[in-house]
């Protein structure tokens, strides 16, 4: 059996609550979890404490029983200190496309002639 400690949303509409439990990973979103071992709540203030509750010491336990945090539970447990998130970087993602290299070539031909010819006319 694969464990997860994830978030479940509960709240109403436009007013999202979310429960970090551990579940079964085939188990539904807001279904069937084995327990209850912390809270988000998006609609708080970032600097508020009651924002994200742990319960370090469960946390720790699951952990150690095989349950794998998703990556937004993963961040949560790395800004409280209980587990590392490694860096990510996606250096390619900045990057403009083909066709827009392409045009910023053109471009940049363009004025580089026109400076050509400025300079020539004179």
């Amino acid at each position: 059996m694969s464990l997860k400690i994830r978030l479940a949303r509960g709240g109403s509409k436009k007013r999202p609550f979310y429960q970090i439990v551990v579940a079964d990973a085939r188990a539904p979103r807001d279904g069937r979890f084995l327990e209850k071992v912390g809270s988000w709540n998006p609609m708080l203030g970032k600097d508020h404490e009651k924002r994200v509750e742990l319960n370090a010491e469960r946390i720790q336990e699951w952990i150690a029983k095989g349950a794998q945090p998703t990556d937004r539970v993963l961040r949560f447990m790395a800004e409280a200190g209980l587990a590392q998130r490694p860096a990510r970087n996606n250096p390619n993602k900045a990057k403009p496309g083909k066709k827009a290299q392409e045009r910023a070539a053109e471009k940049a031909q363009k004025a580089a002639d026109a400076a050509e010819a400025a300079a020539a006319a004179e």
